[in-house]
């Protein structure tokens, strides 16, 4: 959640400023009002903390152009003249105001030195001031500054990482933060990177599982179309501008490529449509529900992407438990870093509040969601019983690790093989029409002489 600044005045004319944190500036908006109503003071704005550009100049020197974050403009001018500069001009930054995600492999590089360097006993602040000079991408440069400001002055450090959410990762904010508040912060920080840098990998793998046999698919999809509905016609309407016969394939495949010719744009309509739709539907929660609900059922991917999930759920849920009673929220947080929204909504409705109103075990609850394998369940129930979950978890995380690892390497064969088999099949089908098409010979001998002087452009 991003942090707003709100103004008001008392009821007895005093005015008072403070923080919400909210998701938009709708959202703070809304806070804010209900704040208001609350206390009984009168509110008088809302400010998002965005960037101010401006201009200043000291005494006779040449003038000076920068960038300041602030909620309001009067901040940034009280500032400046506070430093004995005379302002030109600070106006707001009309783009570039949102917080962009820094690249993957930036955020793992930084989650990953940061744990090796803590390892070494290096402090917490030196490590943040090392690697802020060494990061490329500008958003993470300027967040890990921001951080290490907001930490010397003494604020929340949950709550200043999640401030960063939108550049670190909703998961990765959450966890550095709880970090710095736990005691373990070097296990935290590793857990993490190990989170990250497998789930990097996954994604890479997953990729070259499907996104290259779907562009090839697509590819060929294209060229079929390409010599069906253009080439394929100039050859075989010559034949009949001659009257001459056309076999059964030659003939089904000019008449299609007529029709695909007469109805190609209310098809690239009807296919574009529904895909874009489709789309748009997959990106609201409630798509993201269902698509997640679906895929795991999906032959071969599903059942990868399913194990995956459940490791991931497993590695956090090793860094954050502690084996006390305070474990909700390290079950509420592994299941929102799982990656799977099915998943994360069966342990949030059923396994939650089964342990909490029902006084349930945490295998009872766990298997009463159904997202969990009978091998997961089988080994949190020996870990519940001996008292190592903590150790059962990353023993099942390892063991998803390796499975998945394997499964996958076998599963981008059997689709390589698979899309070489279609490729093949298109192949053979068009070389038939064609070798077909070659046969084709003219019955009377006038019309071999005019097909002979048609080819030689003399007709």
């Amino acid at each position: 959640m991003a942090e707003f600044k709100i103004e008001g005045i008392t009821v007895g004319g005093k005015p008072i400023s403070g923080m919400v944190n909210a998701d938009s500036l709708k959202d703070a908006k809304q806070k804010a009002s209900q704040l208001a109503t609350d206390k009984k003071f009168k509110l008088t704005g809302v400010f998002e903390r965005v960037n101010w550009l401006y201009r200043v100049q000291k005494g006779t020197e040449k003038p000076i152009d920068g960038e300041q974050k602030s909620y309001t403009k009067d901040e940034v001018k009280q500032a400046l003249e506070k430093m004995g500069y005379r302002v030109i001009y600070v106006r707001k930054k009309l783009f570039g105001n949102k917080q962009r995600a820094a690249p993957a492999t930036e955020v793992i590089t930084f989650v990953r030195m940061s744990a090796d360097l803590m390892r070494q006993k290096l402090p917490f602040n030196e490590i943040l001031m090392l690697l802020m000079n060494d990061v490329g991408n500008q958003a993470l440069r300027d967040a890990l500054k921001e951080i290490n400001s907001e930490l010397k002055q003494g604020k929340d450090s949950e709550k200043v990482f999640l401030k960063q959410a939108p550049v670190f990762g909703k998961f990765t904010a959450n966890m550095l933060g709880l970090a710095s508040k736990s005691g373990n912060m070097t296990e935290i920080y590793e857990s993490t990177a190990k989170f990250l840098e497998r789930n990097a990998q996954f994604k890479r793998n997953l990729k070259s599982a499907l996104i290259m046999p779907l562009v090839t698919l697509f590819i060929l999809f294209l060229a079929v179309l390409f010599y069906v509905g253009y080439i394929f016609p100039a050859t075989a309407e010559m034949f009949e501008k001659f009257k001459i016969e056309l076999p059964p394939m030659t003939k089904a495949t000019l008449g299609f490529s007529r029709w695909l010719t007469a109805n190609f744009l209310p098809l690239i309509i009807a296919i574009a449509v529904p895909i874009i739709l489709l789309a748009r539907f997959l990106s609201t929660e409630r798509g993201k529900f269902l698509m997640d609900k679906s895929i795991i059922k999906v032959p071969v991917v599903g059942p990868l992407l399913h194990k995956t999930s459940i490791e991931i759920y497993c590695r956090v849920f090793y860094a954050l438990y502690s084996g006390s009673g305070e474990n909700i929220d390290v079950i509420r947080m592994a299941a929102e870093a799982c990656g799977n929204k099915y998943m994360e909504h069966q342990i949030k409705t059923i396994a939650i509040p089964m342990m909490l109103e029902k006084g349930k075990g945490l295998t009872e609850s766990f298997q009463a969601t159904g997202v969990f394998t009978q091998t997961a369940i089988s080994r949190f129930n020996s870990g519940a019983e001996t008292g190592t979950v903590k150790n059962t978890a990353m023993q099942l995380a390892e063991y998803y690790e390796k499975e998945t690892t394997y499964k996958l390497a076998n599963a981008i064969e059997v689709i390589q093989l698979s899309v070489s088999m279609i490729i093949m099949l298109v192949l053979t089908a068009l070389t038939l029409v064609s070798s077909e098409t070659a046969t084709i010979r003219p019955k009377a001998p006038g019309t071999i002489i005019h097909y002979i002087m048609y080819l030689v452009g003399l007709n």
